[in-house]
């Protein structure tokens, strides 16, 4: 039998080990490192380092797994285990010297979530899930909030930064939410704004154009939180589909309906 507990403690251990490389090549880094992938994705040789590390010790921790990575250090997906890996997820802040961002670390058997780590750098935060086991933050138990309406809610989103073709929905959508809530927050690391959803600083979150690897590690942790989590239509496309609804277990439906009366395709 695996034994998620253990992976997880593990890839936590990993995670921090990425987390103070960045957070000391922060102190030095310079604007002109940065190289850039497509309209305005960026990555440096601070993403590409931490994840060769990531990989590096992973692989040694269970050795069947495949890997999906953001960067390409390795690409060896496997028909049952695969580790998810974003080094650094949110870099446009890492380059303009603002926080949040984070190491994102997720663990799937059969495509479902079973192990997550988000360390967020900037405030020294690893939260992080296994299967089974509960949800936790620097080692104290975790739960989402119990408000259970969207006008009593905090709301997360982000903004694509190349795919505008829901962009007007997005935008209509976005402002009901700031008219019908408590506000709405754009951190820039989807993988924070869901572990920030499992703590219960916010209640809910939604995105479009999002990889796999910006979500497992924090649906992990979202989900043994008590939260819940669909695509836009509903369904559970939200790991490779690129769109993304998440919230407290009271708020959901609510949430829900709401993002597809602008979003559903």
């Amino acid at each position: 039998m695996t034994d998620y507990q253990q992976l997880c403690m593990q890839a936590c251990d990993t995670a921090k080990q990425a987390g103070a490389f960045i957070r000391h090549e922060a102190c030095t880094f310079s604007p002109q490192k940065v190289e850039v992938k497509g309209e305005h994705n960026f990555v440096s040789y601070v993403d590409k380092g931490a994840e060769q590390m990531i990989v590096e010790q992973l692989r040694g921790i269970l050795p069947e797994a495949g890997f999906i990575t953001e960067e390409g250090t390795a690409s060896d997906r496997k028909a049952r285990f695969n580790w998810v890996i974003d080094p650094l997820d949110g870099t446009t802040n890492f380059i303009h010297g603002l926080p949040p961002y984070a190491v994102s670390i997720g663990l799937l058997e059969d495509n479902v979530p079973v192990v997550g780590v988000v360390y967020e750098i900037s405030l020294n935060e690893c939260f992080y899930a296994w299967k089974g086991g509960g949800a936790y933050l620097n080692g104290v138990p975790i739960s989402v909030s119990a408000r259970c309406s969207v006008n009593d809610s905090l709301i997360a989103t982000g903004f694509p930064y190349y795919d505008y073709h829901l962009m007007r929905p997005y935008i209509d959508c976005l402002e009901y939410f700031l008219q019908h809530s408590h506000g709405v927050r754009r951190l820039g690391s989807a993988a924070t704004d869901l572990s920030y959803v499992a703590c219960g600083r916010f209640e809910a979150f939604y995105e479009y154009s999002l990889s796999s690897w910006d979500v497992v590690g924090g649906v992990c942790i979202l989900q043994e939180a008590g939260g819940k989590v669909s695509d836009f239509s509903g369904g559970g496309n939200y790991i490779f589909g690129k769109e993304i609804v998440a919230s407290n277990h009271l708020v959901f439906n609510e949430f829900l309906k709401i993002v597809q009366t602008y979003l559903k395709k």
